[in-house]
């Protein structure tokens, strides 16, 4: 104030000194005066309109969630395709015309259920023939036998000479091979006979023919007629990094993650984001990591008995792989990152000071890190308004929790009456 009071007071001098020059007999210079006394109107209306200093600014308020360590169920979610636990291409194994076919493309066909039949007549003959082989072979048995039966008491008596016994001998055993060959050629026929009716290998779901009535096929050849893929169980192929096994395994081994029982369960999420309603289990790992990609392959089993699993679908698995001891669950909106990469996190210490840690993140949980150490029960994580505070900085605090399904941030009271009216509100409506 002091300082404006000299200025006005030096404006009006330098003023006054100026107008007397010039207005003696000069009436033009009047209005100079009145542009004069304008200015010192103003400069006396001027204040010192600088704000005073404010009071000290009030701590901001943030809200807090207190960790406590838990055990965390761990899971890993994997990608994979599914594919029929049994698949089996249906060949013919005899040469011949196709006379018929036996089911209907796109159903349940069981295991020996004949599928095509073959024209059966060149086969029908040969079996007849090689049956009445085998009747000619054992037509003559009985003579040989007698034979060889009678000279074997004569040459005990000497009536005979050895040359004739072993030609009798001969001539029997000669017989029996006559008809074990005539057995296996009837059995050979019969097994002929017995293809013409081309039957399924396994139980499951035809595909469609690839030939028609007709059609000429033979023995084994390179195109199949159709195929057969059994769809329950069904199997899910799946891929897995050789370092998550790594660190898996060494932490199951540490004792950090514990697993109940000798089977891994899975959970599927189908291609639109529903979960499968059947459980499976994992019943194969692979025995080497693939160079190229680093990954090695699971095998996971899962019922399929209403079929809703083809294969080839693309599909997501969820295996749980154990129970992490004493983890801490840190919503991932909390967490941010270094340029390095390293996950961090603001805190309100005991002196409600805003301080900033980094996390060690094992994995996730939800909308949730799962973070092994550098944490202890009871630290204060901030959760709303990290954006206005810095470390270093007091704070006030008010305690909040997170929904791990939503999201949602609430205050403790909010979130412990909305808990308490649920059971209420069933229990009216009943």
């Amino acid at each position: 104030m002091m300082a404006l009071r000299r200025v006005k007071e030096e404006c009006a001098l330098q003023i006054l000194s100026i107008y007397s020059r010039f207005a003696t007999g000069r009436v033009a210079y009047v209005p100079l005066l009145l542009l004069s006394l304008l200015v010192l109107g103003g400069l006396a209306g001027c204040e010192d309109k600088t704000p005073k200093a404010s009071a000290t600014q009030a701590p901001v308020e943030v809200g807090i969630e207190v960790l406590h360590p838990k055990s965390v169920p761990l899971t890993t979610e994997l990608p994979g395709r599914t594919s029929a636990s049994l698949v089996a291409e249906v060949r013919p194994q005899v040469d011949g015309i196709l006379r018929e076919r036996l089911f209907r493309e796109g159903s349940e066909v069981q295991a020996g259920e004949v599928l095509y039949r073959v024209a059966p007549s060149t086969y029908q003959a040969e079996y007849s023939n090689a049956l009445a082989a085998l009747k000619k072979a054992q037509a003559s048995l009985p003579s040989s036998e007698s034979k060889a039966k009678r000279y074997a008491e004569l040459i005990g008596q000497g009536a005979i000479s050895e040359q004739d016994y072993q030609d009798a001998k001969a001539v029997y055993e000669s017989d029996l091979a006559a008809i074990a060959s005539a057995k296996a050629a009837l059995e050979s026929a019969k097994i002929s006979l017995d293809y013409t009716d081309i039957r399924a290998p396994i139980s499951g779901r035809v595909e469609m023919s690839d030939l028609t009535p007709g059609a000429l096929v033979t023995a084994n050849q390179s195109a199949p007629l159709t195929t057969i893929r059994q769809l329950d169980p069904i199997n899910v192929d799946l891929t897995q990094s050789s370092t998550t096994m790594l660190n898996l395994r060494q932490a199951i081994t540490s004792g950090a993650i514990t697993v109940e029982g000798k089977t891994m369960k899975v959970k599927l999420k189908l291609e639109n984001g529903t979960i499968y309603p059947y459980e499976g289990t994992v019943e194969f790992s692979g025995a080497k990591v693939d160079e190229s990609t680093g990954t090695y392959t699971l095998r996971a089993e899962f019922p399929n008995p209403d079929r809703l699993l083809l294969p080839g679908m693309y599909v997501r698995a969820i295996i749980e792989d154990g129970v992490f001891q004493n983890g801490y669950l840190v919503p991932q909106m909390a967490v941010g990152r270094t340029p390095r990469g390293e996950a961090t996190a603001l805190f309100v210490d005991k002196d409600n000071k805003v301080q900033r840690r980094i996390l060690n993140v094992r994995g996730s949980h939800g909308n949730s890190w799962l973070v092994g150490s550098g944490l202890k029960d009871g630290d204060r994580l901030i959760i709303q308004g990290s954006q206005s505070v810095r470390p270093g900085q007091v704070v006030t605090v008010q305690e909040m929790v997170v929904d791990d399904a939503t999201g949602e941030i609430k205050p403790v009271s909010a979130a412990t009456s909305s808990a308490t009216e649920a059971p209420a509100t069933a229990a009216k409506e009943s």
